[in-house]
């Protein structure tokens, strides 16, 4: 008692006292029972005790079930503001207005529109129904234009193309985002012109009241009237690209490698800008100068006098981008997968960066001077996160990220962004460019950090490891699991990884130290097909679970150690097969301690089978945990029956995905993604996370296999992690256990 002041002693003992009295009032059966009572009135101060802060305040005994929530990947929270997932083409207004698009975003905006570090709005009817966003467009004083594709659908309507037809078009909307018809315009509103049947629309430019497109299927920039969107001429050109309009009224095209000009007229005029680096955006600044993104290498934007014959007299940005100095270090100037670049009528520039292979949205605006005046994130998308354990929470891995948090800091601002861990010049293998990748584990084996992926349908496990001396902030392919393709062909169709096995399942081990696959390094078997789950163990160890009927479901692949190139080793020869409790008949997902010896495991029973489907996401309708495990024990000291969703389709009805941190196990839903909290020790529910006003009370589905991490940092505070793809980003629950 001595940490509390006077006050709050006195405090205490009224309330004690006064529960007391209540039963020492000469009432005889209270007297026959003092003890009892004494001993729970003291209970119950003790209660108070705990409710009460410093400050001498009260508060409810229930406050441990408060909790925050918080986000960590994009620069807004939800509602109405937040970043898309992708940017594909950029065009900048004269005013600072910047114009994004994108083939996809989860929440509908594959058209942005952004001011100031702000969304001010979206283009609407781009989501659903067939339709798709585009990789170009532009704007002027009066519309939007935006390149787009209409599919067909399954069933026939108006203003929609035939079965196995698609329309590649350019929709014109209002500055607000509505759109803006037109007489014989197609699609469902009459705001789509057709531009082709073939390929999509590459690059929109204005010219007074004159719109410019891209026709690449045709090798055509095909003109026509902004207000009544009819054709009135076109000139021949291969594969033209991104278009900007010079001061004068003249055109210069991205072809292929080159840039070149021509009148609005299409007379092809001097000063062909070849020998360029993967040229993908052009733009005018204020002060006519040509601006030309180099996408390759040199992550740069170029830029160009073009008042004679053009001269290049200076470069934005640092060459090499992300990759130069500390490689994958984010800076100011150190661009990539730029895909978009413009400037205002002040001479600000902008800058999008869309990642490689669309990982991630980074637009950022630079004054003239070159000081970087904002920048929003729009990063994550099928993705969790995971924290480095040996920094205690300070360092968030996600597949292509880290961030740096400072959790003194407000909801969604604690995350500061750090490292993009993708090479895709060094190593152009790397599994996260060519196969879909999510969720990740970081672990530390013997004093150094590794990477753990896994797919969106647990099919896959990849590993790299990290050599900050050589490579910075890059996670460089180490090694791989796949299961075993059911139909007998090789693990993953197609091409990569080149050299694969052509049947069974495999382990990838990238024994020279070069990041890629070689012919040499795998290593071939065959088992069950069908997958139930992986965890990587804090010793490394990994554990693979298999949907079997056999009651053999669980494999084991002890850490062999590491190779000389600092690759983690594991074997098929040193694989130890488990039988599995049999109260699993469809055996899910699995998470081992080795510190404690107890292993928790999920899956369906034949208590609480499957309802109405077999979807191989889910992790069952049970969890058990087994102490012991090493030794032999196969009774579990708790079963847990998971919540069924019945607002869900029937295919999701059970949760996505678990984990375990700390005295709580974490199961989170797939359509309301509600995070059941089970007390450790006895199973039992203790609370439910659900997205706070800070996010505005909303999410997206839980679409993967691992859509929830949790960990407890030293000073008993917990981190919940779960994947919110809808408006790109991860959502973070704290609170204190």
């Amino acid at each position: 008692m001595n940490r509390f002041s006077q006050k709050q002693k006195k405090r205490l003992f009224r309330i004690y006292s006064y529960i007391q009295s209540l039963f020492s009032n000469g009432n005889i059966k209270y007297r026959k029972t003092e003890k009892f009572l004494l001993i729970l009135s003291a209970v119950i101060a003790v209660s108070i005790i705990v409710a009460i802060h410093l400050d001498g305040k009260i508060t409810s005994a229930a406050s441990s079930s408060r909790y925050i929530t918080s986000w960590i990947g994009n620069s807004f929270g939800g509602g109405d503001k937040w970043v898309q997932i992708q940017v594909s083409g950029m065009y900048v207004a004269p005013d600072g207005t910047i114009y994004t698009n994108s083939l996809w975003d989860e929440a509908g905006r594959e058209v942005g529109i952004y001011r100031n570090g702000d969304v001010i709005g979206k283009a609407e009817d781009l989501h659903g129904w067939g339709r798709n966003g585009g990789v170009a467009i532009t704007a002027d004083k009066k519309y939007i234009y935006v390149a787009m594709k209409q599919s067909a659908i399954d069933e026939k309507k108006d203003g929609f193309p035939p079965k196995g037809t698609d329309w590649y078009c350019v929709r014109r909307y209002d500055l607000n985002g509505k759109p803006a018809p037109f007489a014989n315009g197609k699609g469902w509103d009459k705001s789509m012109l057709v531009v082709s049947n073939n390929s999509e629309v590459n690059g929109l430019a204005t010219v007074g009241s004159e719109l410019f497109v891209s026709d690449s299927a045709a090798n055509k920039v095909r003109v026509y009237d902004a207000d009544t969107m009819q054709e009135l001429r076109s000139f021949n050109l291969a594969k033209p690209g991104n278009i900007a309009v010079d001061k004068t009224g003249n055109l210069w095209i991205i072809q292929d490698n080159q840039v070149v000009s021509y009148s609005k007229q299409g007379k092809q005029l001097p000063g062909v800008i070849s020998g360029l680096d993967k040229p993908s955006a052009v733009a005018i600044d204020n002060r006519g100068r040509l601006l030309i993104v180099e996408n390759g290498l040199s992550q740069q934007v170029l830029v160009y006098d073009i008042n004679n014959k053009p001269k290049q007299i200076d470069k934005f940005g640092e060459k090499g981008g992300i990759y130069a100095g500390i490689p994958g270090e984010v800076k100011d100037f150190k661009f990539y997968g730029i895909s978009g670049v413009g400037s205002d009528s002040w001479g600000n520039i902008y800058v999008s960066n869309d990642g490689f292979e669309r990982s991630g949205v980074d637009l950022r605006k630079f004054s003239a001077s070159g000081k970087l005046q904002s920048q929003l994130l729009g990063l994550q998308f099928l993705d969790n996160a995971d924290v480095d354990p040996q920094t205690n929470g300070l360092d968030v891995y996600t597949k292509n990220e880290r961030f740096v948090m400072d959790y003194s800091k407000p909801p969604g601002k604690e995350a500061n962004y750090k490292g993009y861990t993708l090479n895709a010049f060094k190593y152009p293998q790397d599994p996260r460019l060519h196969i879909p990748s999510d969720a990740p584990f970081v672990r530390h084996i013997q004093g150094k950090t590794f990477l753990y992926l896994t797919d969106m349908y647990g099919g896959k496990l990849q590993i790299y490891r990290f050599n900050k001396q050589t490579d910075g902030e890059i996670a460089i392919p180490s090694g791989m699991f796949i299961g075993t393709n059911p139909e007998g062909k090789q693990a993953i169709g197609g091409d990569f990884p080149p050299f694969q096995p052509t049947s069974g399942e495999w382990i990838w081990r990238d024994r020279n130290g070069n990041g890629a696959f070689d012919q040499d390094e795998y290593e071939k078997s065959e088992d069950y097909p069908y997958i139930g789950g992986w965890w990587v163990d804090s010793k490394g160890d990994i554990w693979k679970t298999l949907r079997t009927q056999d009651g053999v479901g669980i494999r084991h692949f002890p850490l062999q150690g590491l190779d000389k190139n600092g690759n983690p080793i594991y074997s098929y020869s040193k694989m130890k097969k488990i039988g599995h409790p049999k109260i699993f008949g469809d055996l899910r997902r699995i998470e081992y301690f080795p510190e404690t010896d107890t292993m928790y495991l999920s899956g369906y029973t034949p208590d609480n089978p499957a309802i109405n489907s077999d979807y191989a996401k889910l992790i069952g309708s049970e969890i058990a945990r087994y102490d012991n495990w090493s030794q032999g024990n196969r009774t579990p000291k708790w079963r847990i029956v998971l919540p069924v969703d019945k607002s869900a389709p029937p295919e999701v009805l059970n949760p996505a995905a678990m984990s375990i941190a700390g005295d709580y196990i974490f199961a989170v839903t797939v359509k309301k993604a509600e995070v059941y909290v089970y007390d450790a020790k006895t199973g039992r529910q203790v609370r439910i996370l659900k997205p706070g006003p800070e996010v505005f009370g909303e999410t997206g589905w839980v679409d993967i296999p691992y859509g929830v991490r949790a960990f407890q940092r030293k000073n008993g505070e917990y981190l919940v992690f779960v994947e919110e793809d809808a408006k790109a980003k991860v959502i973070m629950y704290r609170f204190n256990g």
